[in-house]
């Protein structure tokens, strides 16, 4: 038997204010022109990974340990950024429940979107060089291919405690700390991405780079103009909140932009030198994966970019020892403090 309900409309003129956070009740106004425009250019620049050029990828011309290296890298990628679908869906509602301005709801779908053609992307390179849908139950060629799965199944099971704590961080922390780890994935992505781009011999893989990179200078932007619009009056204990994302992003991207930290990560000791050979065959078959001094480089750069941000706000950068950067001392970080994404 049903139990009937109080009718609300039958007792007042007006109903009750809506309990937040909640999606209703719904709003268009516009505050910040500079999403619009990323907005409008994420419309323009829309791109499909099936379309790219796969014709003329010739996977018989790789011997099995270059195709098994290169889709190595490919299920490396995947972890972080065909992750990312999920990741910035959830933000995405969190931008309906906070009843952010509208170009900022609509620079989250395109986010959204993007990060979904990067997952396309990874699974589509997989397949081709694997010749088999997922990296996990594909039966590897040679030896190399048989260490490097192992080293996938401890990506994986990383990456699942990731996003366990993803899940319950977001409705933790306001827009202003999440932009700020967002914006920690997009200045990294932006480098690796050109990098590779400039570096890699095959066409349609150069082609994905071209677009993935683009989409993350748009990313970027997003995040730079809600930085600009929020940080000004960004709450102390926020600002120490950042401080400490800055130094967890550092370790959890790590993985891909350079070499997971093994105190923070759970591998196995052969997991650097398995990824280490795996990136040298790779490099040699014309993928163009940085080298170890490029990466390190790399990250020192983008550390120093995120700083420069972070100074105009007088918030203070975590030291960053393992590329030369000094700061403040974060001395605990574990996977439920993560947030950023790639």
């Amino acid at each position: 038997m049903s139990q009937t309900k109080e009718r609300l409309a039958d007792k007042m003129e007006f109903p009750p204010e809506t309990q937040q956070p909640n999606v209703f009740p719904l709003s268009w106004h516009t505050q910040t022109r500079k999403l619009q425009e990323v907005w409008e250019a994420a419309l323009r620049e829309n791109w499909d990974p099936e379309k790219l050029p796969w014709d003329t990828l010739d996977v018989e011309s790789y011997s099995w340990e270059e195709r098994e290296a290169i889709g190595y890298w490919w299920t490396l990628l995947s972890v972080f950024d065909a992750s990312a679908p999920p990741v910035f869906a959830q933000a995405l509602i969190k931008t309906y429940e906070v009843h952010e301005e509208d170009p900022a709801r609509k620079c989250f779908f395109s986010v959204t979107r993007d990060e979904q053609n990067h997952e396309i992307m990874c699974g589509l390179a997989i397949r081709k060089m694997l010749g088999h849908p997922d990296p996990l139950t594909y039966q590897p060629k040679t030896d190399l291919g048989r260490r490097l799965q192992k080293n996938a199944k401890w990506l994986y099971y990383n990456g699942g405690r990731y996003w366990n704590g993803y899940k319950q961080a977001v409705p933790k922390y306001s827009l202003a700390v999440l932009f700020s780890s967002f914006l920690m994935g997009e200045i990294a992505a932006a480098t690796i991405f050109k990098q590779m781009y400039e570096n890699t011999r095959e066409a349609v893989f150069k082609e994905g780079f071209r677009h993935i990179g683009r989409d993350e200078g748009r990313h970027m932007a997003i995040c730079m103009a809600v930085m600009e619009r929020d940080y000004p009056k960004l709450a102390t204990e926020d600002k120490a909140l950042v401080t400490k994302q800055i130094r967890a992003g550092y370790l959890f991207l790590s993985a891909v932009l350079f070499e997971p930290p093994m105190d923070f990560w759970d591998l196995p000791a052969d997991f650097i030198p398995n990824q280490r050979e795996a990136e040298e065959v790779a490099r040699g078959a014309g993928f163009g994966i940085p080298t170890y001094e490029a990466k390190l480089q790399n990250w020192r750069q983008a550390m120093l970019n995120m700083k420069g941000v972070l100074d105009r706000y007088g918030i203070a950068f975590p030291a960053i020892p393992e590329v030369g950067i000094t700061g403040e001392e974060i001395t605990e970080v574990d996977m439920a403090d993560i947030i950023p994404v790639f």
